[in-house]
């Protein structure tokens, strides 16, 4: 994700450890935002400097939903493991509030709507 990229003289890539052992797309999905049409264009300028290194499957775009629901369920998931820590509930007072939770719900009937759906689809060059 964009905070995996340091900038000093030029980007610098940390933490992309998830693409070494396991899926490249596990790392590059959650460079994309926008709408499905931007989400394209964006992964197919990814895709296109990715293989400049190395292949790249382009069955893994299925992985991308699965991937983003994957990711609000453990981080809700790490949020609430931590919050004995007194640390957690100074940082993180919208956690037990009503509208967060709200917003949480309707962000999970969403995100389960978008897994019925077909993938995020490539320009035919790809």
């Amino acid at each position: 994700h964009a905070g995996n990229i340091l900038w000093r003289d030029g980007p610098m890539f940390v933490d992309l450890d998830d693409a070494r052992n396991g899926p490249a797309i596990q790392d590059l999905w959650m460079l994309l935002n926008g709408d499905k049409a931007e989400q394209r264009m964006q992964l197919e300028t990814i895709i296109e400097a990715y293989e400049e290194f190395s292949e790249f499957d382009t069955a893994e775009i299925g992985l991308i939903e699965p991937l983003r629901a994957m990711r609000l369920v453990y981080y809700l998931a790490w949020l609430m493991r931590r919050w004995a820590d007194p640390a957690f509930p100074k940082n993180f007072p919208w956690l037990t509030g009503e509208d967060y939770w709200l917003r949480q719900t309707a962000t999970f009937i969403e995100q389960a709507k978008v897994l019925q759906e077909p993938p995020l689809q490539l320009t035919p060059m790809y």
